[in-house]
C-alpha cells in the first residue's frame, strides 16, 4: 500500500520542480526577447510561428509534461516498478522498447510526409494569408519537420524519468533548446527570412533529446529495437495513449481555427497570439507543472489501490494551492501587463504597437487561469483511472463551438486580436466544466470545500484588485524615465498586491495562507 501522507515529499517535489522549472522558463522566456528583439512582430515571425505549430504538437503538447507520452508512460510503467528507486528489469525493457520502436516508426513517417507537403499543409491552416506568407511558413515548416520525430520520445524519456523520481533532468532539458536558439541567432545578425531560426529550433530539439538519453541508460534502460505489440502493458498503453493524441491533435486543431483567423488580421497578428501565450506559460506554466509532476505518479498508484479518499484528498490540496496562486497571478497581468511587456519585449524590431497587440491577447487570455488550471488537474485523475477517451470527447465537442466564439468575436465584435485569446478562455472554461461534471463516473471529488475555499479568495482577490487599480492610477502622476517608471510600478504593484491578498486570506483563516506565512517565518 501506498504511504497514507506524502504531502511532505510531494510537497519537497514540487519545490525542486518549481526551481528547475522556472530555470527552464526563465531560459525560454529570454529565448523569447531574443526573438523578439531580431524578429518583432512581422511577417517573417508570423511564418515562423505559423510553421512551428505542428513541430510544437510533436515536442511540447505530446512529448512534453502531462503530454499523452509523458502522461502514458507514468500511468503504467509506475504500477511495473515496485518503487521510484528500482532498476528496470527485462520485462520493463521489453515494454520501453515496444513503446519506442513503434513510437519512431510512426513519428518517422509523420516527419516524412511533413517535409514532403509543407506547401499543402501550411497552405491550408493559412488559406486566409497572403502567398508570400504561405511560402515562407512552408520553408520554415520544411526546415523544423525533424522535431515531430524527436517529440514523442521526448515525452517517452520524461515519463521515465519522472517514474524513477528523477525531476530535474527532464524540467531542465527544454533549456537546452532555449540556449541553442539564442546562441545562433545572436551569432547571425542578418537572418532576413528567418530560415536560421527555424534551424535553431531543429538543433535545438536535437541536443534537448541527446542529454536525457544517457540519464536513460544509467538507470537500466537499453535499447533492443521490438514490436511485440501483444503485449497485455503495451496495449493499456495504446488505450491510454491513442485517445489523448486524438484529443492532444483535436485540442490543436483549435489553435488552427485560430491561425485561420489571426491570418485574417493585420501583420503580427499570430505573433501576438503566440507571445502572449509564453508568457501566460511562463507563471502558469510554472504552478502547474510544479504541483502535478509529483503528484500524478501518485494518483496513479493511488487509483491501482483503490485508495479514493486519498486522491480526493491530493487532489483537493493540489488544486486549492493553484487557486490559491492563480488568482494574484491574474490580477498582476491586468494590473500589469502592459507595463511588463514593454519593459522586457519592447527594444529592437519590437515597437510599441507590438506592445499593444500582446498586452490586449494576455490580459484577455489570461481569464483562463483558474479554468486551466482545474483542467490540468483533473485529467491527471482521469489518466490515472486509465480514461483518456472522456477528455478526448469534450475536447472534440468543443471545436465546433471555437468557431463559432472566433466567427462572432472576431468577424462580428470585431475583437480582433482579443477575440482571439477572449474564445480560446471560453473554452477552457467549458472542458473544464464538462470534465468536473463527468469526472463523478470514476470518483466523487469533494468540491463543497474546494469551491468555499475559491470563493474566499476570490473576495480577497477582488478587493485587492481595487485596491491596487487605485494606486497603480497614482503612478501616471510620476515624472520618471520609461524604464524606471515601469520597474517601480511594476516592483511596488506586486509587492502590494501579493501583501493585501495575503493578509485577506490569512483574515479569512485560509490555510493555504498560513502555510505560505509559516514558510516565510521559517
Amino acid at each position: 500500500m501506498a504511504n497514507k501522507d506524502e504531502t511532505p515529499s510531494v510537497l519537497k517535489a514540487a519545490w525542486l520542480i518549481a526551481l528547475v522549472t522556472i530555470a527552464s522558463k526563465f531560459m525560454g522566456f529570454v529565448r523569447d526577447m531574443v526573438v523578439a528583439n531580431f524578429y518583432g512582430a512581422t511577417l517573417v515571425s508570423d511564418a515562423y510561428f505559423y510553421a512551428l505549430q505542428i513541430p510544437s504538437l510533436a515536442i511540447i503538447i505530446l512529448g512534453g509534461v502531462g503530454g499523452p507520452f509523458h502522461s502514458a508512460a507514468v500511468a503504467v510503467f509506475s504500477k511495473l516498478i515496485p518503487d521510484f528507486d528500482s532498476k528496470p528489469d527485462e520485462v520493463v525493457n521489453k515494454l520501453y522498447n515496444t513503446f519506442l520502436t513503434v513510437s519512431f516508426v510512426f513519428f518517422a513517417a509523420c516527419a516524412i510526409l511533413g517535409f514532403f507537403f509543407a506547401d499543402k499543409v501550411m497552405g491550408v491552416i493559412i488559406s486566409a494569408g497572403a502567398p508570400e506568407l504561405v511560402t515562407l511558413a512552408s520553408e520554415h515548416f520544411r526546415i523544423m519537420s525533424p522535431i515531430i520525430l524527436i517529440g514523442g520520445i521526448i515525452g517517452i524519456y520524461y515519463g521515465l524519468l519522472i517514474c524513477h523520481k528523477q525531476y530535474i533532468l527532464p524540467n531542465l532539458s527544454p533549456m537546452i533548446l532555449s540556449l541553442v536558439v539564442i546562441i545562433v541567432i545572436s551569432l547571425v545578425h542578418n537572418d532576413k527570412t528567418g530560415v536560421v531560426l527555424a534551424g535553431a529550433t531543429t538543433l535545438g530539439a536535437i541536443c534537448q533529446l541527446a542529454v536525457q538519453f544517457p540519464k536513460i541508460r544509467q538507470i537500466g534502460y537499453r535499447i533492443k529495437p521490438n514490436f511485440d505489440i501483444k503485449n497485455p502493458q503495451f496495449k493499456n498503453i495504446c488505450e491510454l495513449l491513442f485517445p489523448a493524441i486524438l484529443s492532444s491533435t483535436i485540442g490543436q486543431i483549435s489553435i488552427y481555427i485560430d491561425m485561420f483567423f489571426a491570418s485574417t488580421l493585420k501583420e503580427g497578428a499570430w505573433t501576438s497570439v503566440v507571445f502572449a501565450n509564453r508568457i501566460f506559460q511562463f507563471p502558469v506554466g510554472i504552478l502547474v507543472t510544479a504541483f502535478l509532476v509529483p503528484l500524478f505518479p501518485i494518483f496513479s498508484r493511488l487509483a491501482g489501490e483503490g485508495d479514493f479518499e486519498a486522491i480526493k484528498k491530493y487532489f483537493n490540496k493540489g488544486v486549492g494551492v493553484l487557486f490559491f496562486v492563480g488568482i494574484p497571478m491574474f490580477i498582476l497581468i491586468l494590473l500589469l501587463a502592459k507595463d511588463g511587456i514593454s519593459l522586457i519585449f519592447e527594444r529592437g524590431a519590437f515597437d510599441a504597437n507590438a506592445v499593444v497587440m500582446v498586452s490586449e491577447a494576455l490580459c484577455y487570455l489570461s481569464i483562463s487561469i483558474l479554468p486551466y488550471v482545474f483542467r490540468d488537474s483533473i485529467t491527471r485523475v482521469y489518466y490515472a483511472f486509465n480514461d483518456s477517451k472522456t477528455p478526448f470527447i469534450i475536447a472534440m465537442s468543443s471545436i465546433g463551438l471555437k468557431a463559432i466564439l472566433n466567427w462572432l468575436l472576431i468577424l462580428k465584435l470585431d475583437m480582433g486580436i482579443a477575440g482571439i485569446t477572449l474564445s480560446t478562455s471560453f473554452i477552457t472554461l467549458f472542458n473544464a466544466t464538462f470534465l468536473g461534471l463527468f469526472i463523478y463516473r470514476k470518483i466523487r471529488l469533494d468540491y463543497k470545500s474546494l469551491f468555499i475555499n475559491l470563493a474566499k479568495m476570490t473576495v480577497a482577490g477582488a478587493i485587492t484588485f481595487v485596491l491596487c487599480w487605485f494606486i497603480g492610477l497614482g503612478f501616471g502622476r510620476l515624472e520618471l524615465p520609461k524604464y524606471i517608471f515601469e520597474i517601480v510600478k511594476i516592483v511596488v504593484v506586486m509587492i502590494l498586491a501579493l501583501g493585501i491578498y495575503t493578509v485577506l486570506n490569512l483574515i479569512f483563516k485560509m490555510e493555504y495562507a498560513k502555510e505560505l506565512l509559516a514558510r516565510i517565518k521559517r
